[in-house]
């Protein structure tokens, strides 16, 4: 074998005086070495510009937590419809219930991979198809659509009426069991088909296998209420009892936005997906008989222009993002250049937003809520963003993101459709183009 295949000694001693030739890099070795990366690579110029303040803000209700959960994706939901209902209602700090539409979408999602499990049943165990249906069959993540789809269907209610247990606050047993059955699921129905079994059997097999979801969900969080009373005082200070409710009934009496208006709309700049053009992501979802995802992929402008038109008229933006790349958690701040790694470690990063979607660098990991702009001569300079990790995380539970940041590592804004030109409402009708199952913009929001 060649010797250029190889590291040699020669190499090793050549990168080795590269490095020691530069006395500074001795220092930055030493610091890092004691106080870490990112401490020394912090740009307070960044922290200084990022301001608390904003000339547009809107007010927001109690900070929220998904605590040990990978529910940001209904987090952001439910803050985004809280929103309106506190309005129109007068409740101070109302919160939904995060925990129904968790466990509505376990078994959904149960129901999703078995149906995809017998729709795949003629590939081989080993094909990629049918290893990423088994990759992950059960975890916590979602997007706007699979949302909406819980709402549609199961309704909503008070969080008081199903409140957070241990398992919906911290998921991770949840999940790992819930997986292994599937897992086993799965195993069942492939062998009984290699054995002649038909599909007909293997459905009604399905719904057996359901039960025993539904059993361990209810174990785990507690049987979603069918019936509820509603009682609160308004910010007026009067007194309000509602009886009998469903969580149908609650939905339809409380919301008053219409959330089949809401469109997704994303930006990725990859070669392979034109603007101007709707996508849908092979296997992504929840609900069977839910509305299938839809991405309108806009250039980033177009996109911003249309979040910023939702905002600054009173409505929060719900949106997906890349969360943990230029994030100080505890500061509360997003910047891409809040970190300068390049200038302490004495190498470029030059990968731009499409090559790191290309090259597997960067996808959509969390979901938040917009709820404040900073406009400076006509446009935005950073943003305020309502998380769900408590109020102890960033500042004081929100987030301050900088436009650069935006442009950069921001790929979704839902917004209500009468926001689109109609030339935008006319191209989000399109037929979608169907993207693979691993393709980035299939990633599910989960981000803790």
């Amino acid at each position: 074998m060649s010797n250029h295949n190889n590291i040699t000694k020669e190499m090793l001693n050549q990168f080795s005086s590269e490095f020691n030739s530069d006395p500074s890099r001795i220092v930055i070795k030493n610091a890092i070495i004691k106080n870490g990366i990112k401490n020394i690579a912090l740009n307070h110029s960044s922290l200084i510009s990022n301001q608390k303040t904003f000339s547009n803000e809107i007010a927001t209700g109690k900070i929220t937590s998904q605590n040990k959960s990978g529910r940001c994706w209904i987090f952001a939901g439910m803050n985004t419809l809280r929103h309106r209902i506190s309005e129109d209602f007068k409740m101070k700090d109302f919160e939904l219930s995060q925990v129904q539409p968790f466990f509505y979408d376990k078994l959904e999602k149960a129901n999703y991979f078995l149906d995809n499990i017998i729709e795949t049943i003629e590939e081989d165990t080993d094909s990629r198809i049918v290893m990423w249906l088994l990759d992950s069959p059960m975890n916590d993540g979602g997007q706007w659509e699979m949302f909406s789809n819980l709402v549609l269907k199961f309704g909503l209610m008070p969080k008081h009426v199903m409140p957070e247990t241990f398992h919906s606050s911290d998921a991770m047993i949840m999940n790992q069991l819930l997986t292994v059955k599937l897992r086993e699921d799965a195993s069942i129905i492939r062998n009984l088909n290699r054995e002649g079994e038909n599909t007909s059997n293997l459905h009604a097999l399905k719904t057996e296998m359901l039960s025993d979801i539904y059993k361990m969900l209810t174990f785990f969080m507690g049987e979603p209420p069918t019936t509820f009373d509603f009682e609160y005082r308004d910010t007026d200070g009067d007194f309000h009892r509602i009886t009998d409710l469903t969580p149908q009934t609650f939905r339809d009496r409380y919301l008053k936005l219409n959330i089949r208006d809401y469109v997704s709309l994303i930006n990725a700049p990859t070669a392979d997906k034109p603007f101007d053009r709707t996508f849908t992501v092979q296997y992504l979802g929840n609900v069977r008989d839910g509305k299938a995802v839809r991405y309108l992929n806009l250039e980033n402008n177009v996109l911003k222009k249309i979040a910023l038109a939702q905002l600054t008229n009173g409505e929060p933006v719900w949106f997906g993002c890349d969360v943990g790349k230029m994030l100080d958690r505890d500061k509360g701040v997003i910047d891409p250049d809040l970190f300068l790694y390049d200038g302490a470690l004495g190498v470029n990063f030059g990968l731009d937003k499409a090559a790191r979607l290309d090259y597997g660098e960067t996808r959509m990991t969390h979901a938040m809520v917009f709820t404040g702009v900073n406009i400076v001569d006509g446009k935005p300079d950073r943003w305020k963003v309502e998380n769900s990790w408590g109020e102890k995380a960033g500042s004081e539970g929100f987030l301050i993101m900088s436009d650069k940041w935006f442009d950069e590592y921001n790929f979704q804004v839902v917004v209500n459709k009468k926001y689109l030109p109609q030339e935008l409402k006319d191209a989000y009708k399109l037929e979608p183009i169907v993207l693979k199952p691993w393709d980035p913009m299939g990633s599910l929001a989960l981000m803790r």
